[in-house]
């Protein structure tokens, strides 16, 4: 008899919702995680009163399976709806903060961008689709069909919030597919948008734009925590460094930990980790899809948690937050209004901003020491929101290796990787480097993989 029915490799919120579903089946699951405490890079604290993310600070609902995962763990109590207030965001241009225009009317009227972009949009419904060979860029996709100024106050500011990375390096299909669908579809992004909604509405799959956003009252760990509490404990702190084919189709898991080492029977083994710890375990019997993972680029980030009184921040923080075009030159990515997304995330008569640093625009700057990075986000705050004098608290938190990035070549990459699983059947990989970035999107991942995994077992 096997140890496990499963064992998982990784508890960020992808390996945590697989071995969750697997947990809600009936199957015996393992799960371990090199760091010191699971979650991944979600995480929350109460500091000097204010509620502190050093990850992720909310979630867009774009499927019912986060809705269901969370019925399930009996959180949907703890759950809240953004402020209304969210729904308006800010770009930097000329050192003013700007709102994004929501609407045709409010985009004609903004002066975020010039009149030339604003009568240039009118030609997009005529621009014929992609015909090129091989994949195109980010950047290349928008300049052609919505000019420069759009991708440089629209497009660059935006992944620099998702991904932290460069839009001249992502792929248009691997790293926002929708837009390459829409295309494709119906010849024009404006032409799909019209056209499109009667789909969209009937689809129970939200886009990012159109899905709310939410959180938890005591913060996104609240929604790890709740997986942890009701799975057998996780191994924490226990790397898992190989593992070997038995005879009868199972695995034998070997891992190494302060406890020394470890070892179990499985029928199926999931990895999910990041992209180069799931490298060092297959590159044994894999070497070519531990050089395709290798390949995946992680650029640093540092998130910084200010907490300031309220007086003493000028701009009136009605809003998501803000963000910094590459060609303003600031030493900063953007900053969310935390106080102004959800309710009770600082003390009364104070506000807290989250900022993030670094990034493949200036990876040096997140990895300077935490009294620089923390010296320079105050610099940057003072001269856009105002904020004066010492902030009540500051908490930096540094991810050296922080976003997979879906740059060009990325769909081959993935596609050498899943080759490993077609060829070792009950080995699953599942993790960010595949299926989107996001919160949502690894759950959606995760859903799906542990259906395979249960089906394998079952007919193992």
């Amino acid at each position: 008899m096997t140890d496990f029915d499963a064992v998982v490799a990784g508890a960020g919120i992808s390996g945590l919702t697989v071995a969750w579903r697997l947990h809600r089946a009936g199957l015996r699951v393992a799960v371990l995680d090199a760091l010191g405490r699971p979650g991944g890079a979600i995480g929350t604290a109460r500091v000097s009163g204010a509620l502190a993310e050093s990850g992720p600070n909310s979630m867009l609902e774009t499927s019912p399976l986060i809705g269901e995962l969370i019925a399930d763990l009996g959180l949907a109590g703890e759950r809240l709806e953004a402020d209304p207030a969210a729904k308006k965001r800010f770009i930097l241009r000329g050192g003013r903060l700007l709102p994004v225009p929501m609407s045709p009317p409010a985009f004609f009227a903004t002066p975020l961008f010039s009149v030339a972009t604003k009568l240039a949009l009118l030609r997009e419904p005529f621009i014929g689709r992609w015909r090129g060979p091989g994949e195109e860029s980010l950047a290349d996709f928008v300049r052609r069909r919505l000019g420069r100024e759009f991708l440089d106050y629209a497009i660059n500011p935006f992944v620099a919030g998702v991904y932290a990375g460069d839009p001249e390096r992502l792929s248009v299909r691997a790293a926002f597919p929708r837009l390459a669908e829409l295309e494709q579809k119906y010849g024009s992004l404006i032409r799909g948008a019209v056209l499109g909604a009667r789909e969209r509405r009937a689809n129970p799959e939200k886009s990012k734009q159109a899905a709310g956003m939410i959180s938890f009252r005591e913060g996104m760990q609240t929604l790890t925590d709740a997986i942890v509490a009701r799975l057998a404990p996780v191994e924490t702190g226990a790397r898992v460094s190989g593992f070997r084919r038995e005879a009868d189709g199972g695995f034998v898991v070997s891992a190494s930990s302060a406890a020394g080492p470890w070892t179990a029977s499985a029928r199926a083994l999931v990895l999910a980790m990041p992209a180069d710890a799931t490298a060092a375990v297959l590159a044994p019997g894999a070497p070519d899809a531990a050089a395709a993972l290798r390949a995946i680029e992680y650029p640093p980030v540092a998130s910084v948690v200010t907490l300031y009184r309220r007086d003493r921040v000028a701009h009136p923080l009605d809003g998501f937050g803000f963000l910094v075009p590459a060609v303003e030159r600031r030493r900063i990515l953007g900053t969310i209004f935390s106080s102004t997304l959800f309710p009770n995330r600082a003390p009364a008569g104070h506000v807290l901003l989250t900022t993030f640093v670094g990034g493949l625009r200036q990876p040096e700057l997140a990895r300077e020491d935490e009294t620089a990075i923390a010296a320079n986000v105050r610099a940057e705050l003072e001269a856009l929101v105002g904020a004066s004098g010492e902030p009540a608290m500051v908490r930096v938190t540094r991810w050296p290796r922080a976003i997979p990035q879906y740059e060009l070549g990325h769909l081959e990459r993935v596609e050498r990787i899943a080759a490993v699983e077609a060829a070792q059947p009950g080995l699953f990989l599942c993790a960010n480097w595949r299926g989107g970035i996001s919160v949502g999107d690894c759950i959606k991942s995760a859903y799906a993989c542990a259906e395979r995994v249960a089906a394998h077992v079952a007919a193992a």
